[in-house]
């Protein structure tokens, strides 16, 4: 058995590493709009109506004194910066152009369902080309990934280095 050799992180202090195997791993990435501490519950947000249950978002009835607090997902919304792009490209857009919306609707509806903070902010529909952004960086990979399982083409995703950001494409000629 060989022994592991770590690389400290370089915003480590040298010997920061308390002992053998142990790794510092530096999370530059997070995102601005989660609360910095935990929202008193019940809550409900004053936009969407999602309520602050159990330590989470979810889709339930608001319960009785619940405060009302902007949920992260409405607040990226009312700000307009998104956290997701998914960009379609390409000539296959205009035959095909409803039923690559509604993958995309279909994929939000699911998404959304189980996770109330992942939401489509606004889908612009050009000739050749449709642009959605999104509150998170997991539905525009979603959707990306069920447009190549249905209609195959070129899927690139992108993460941003050092931010809270996704930016997806999806090409077919």
């Amino acid at each position: 058995m060989t022994a592991r050799n770590t690389t400290p992180s370089p915003l480590t202090q040298p010997g920061g590493i308390a002992r053998h195997g142990a790794a510092i791993f530096d999370d530059p990435k997070h995102d601005p709009y989660l609360a910095r501490h935990k929202v008193a519950e019940p809550a409900v947000c004053k936009d969407c109506a999602a309520v602050f249950h159990r330590g989470r978002w979810q889709w339930t009835a608001a319960p009785a004194g619940a405060q009302a607090v902007l949920c992260p997902a409405c607040h990226r919304i009312r700000d307009r910066l998104p956290a997701g792009t998914l960009t379609l490209e390409g000539g296959f857009i205009a035959g095909h152009r409803a039923e690559l919306l509604a993958i995309i609707r279909n994929q939000e509806k699911r998404e959304k369902g189980e996770h109330p903070l992942h939401r489509i902010m606004a889908l612009e529909d050009a000739a050749d080309r449709i642009v959605v952004t999104t509150t998170d960086v997991h539905l525009p990979r979603q959707i990306g990934e069920a447009l190549k399982d249905a209609h195959q083409g070129e899927l690139d995703i992108r993460f941003g280095a050092g931010e809270y950001s996704v930016q997806v494409n999806w090409k077919r000629w």
